[in-house]
């Protein structure tokens, strides 16, 4: 399998025109993008681009589990990430396309056990460890392996195009949820249902 090399963008990105909560952040804010990874290597945020990300702190004592979590909806180059301007959709339940990492648990730093079988309703969380790929923000393990834990970010779920359509009787595509995957790091194509856990957990 190739590794993800960029975040998602195009037209498949968005798979649900709404909620939409949006609000502006700077590029120095949210992670793990650009010169903000302060672990692992991610894609330098551009226009078009549409990365999963937390907003605030990273380590445990600046309220990283509580991080506010979103999707890039846009993004306006400053001379650096101190002026580079982000509009992040932190609307509960709107759903979008990213690659997401199948790690379950990481030891020694690095990734351990894996999921074989993703399914709908499985949690995603906002994981800047450095096991992966550039274009991958999210995974389902709960810690980063540096064992610190990760912001929700929502829960793995259906495709508009893998839904089955019973009012008119066609049946769904292919899901992404059909396919097992390999007992070793997979980062695969999956839509996730955002949720901002911040504000329950807080």
């Amino acid at each position: 399998m190739t590794e993800p090399d960029t975040f998602q963008n195009g037209t498949n990105w968005e798979q649900r025109s709404g909620p939409l909560v949006i609000i502006d952040a700077m590029e120095s804010d949210c992670w793990p993008v650009a010169d903000n990874s302060g672990s692992g290597t991610k894609d330098a945020l551009a226009e078009g681009l549409h990365p999963i990300v937390a907003l605030g702190g990273r380590t445990a004592a600046d309220g990283r589990p509580l991080n506010f979590t979103g999707v890039v909806t846009s993004f306006q180059a400053g001379g650096t990430t101190a002026t580079g301007r982000v509009r992040v959709n932190i609307a509960d339940g709107m759903i979008v396309r990213q690659y997401v990492a199948n790690v379950l648990t990481y030891s020694g730093g690095a990734a351990n056990t894996f999921e074989q079988a993703p399914i709908p309703g499985q949690p995603v969380y906002v994981d800047d460890s450095d096991d992966l790929s550039e274009g991958v923000t999210v995974s389902l393990s709960p810690l980063n392996d540096a064992d610190v834990r990760n912001p929700l970010a929502g829960y793995l779920w259906y495709c508009q195009d893998e839904l089955a359509d019973s009012s008119a009787g066609g049946a769904r595509s292919a899901a992404t949820f059909d396919t097992v995957l390999a007992n070793e790091l997979v980062e695969q194509s999956y839509c996730v249902l955002l949720i901002n856990a911040a504000r329950e957990l807080a």
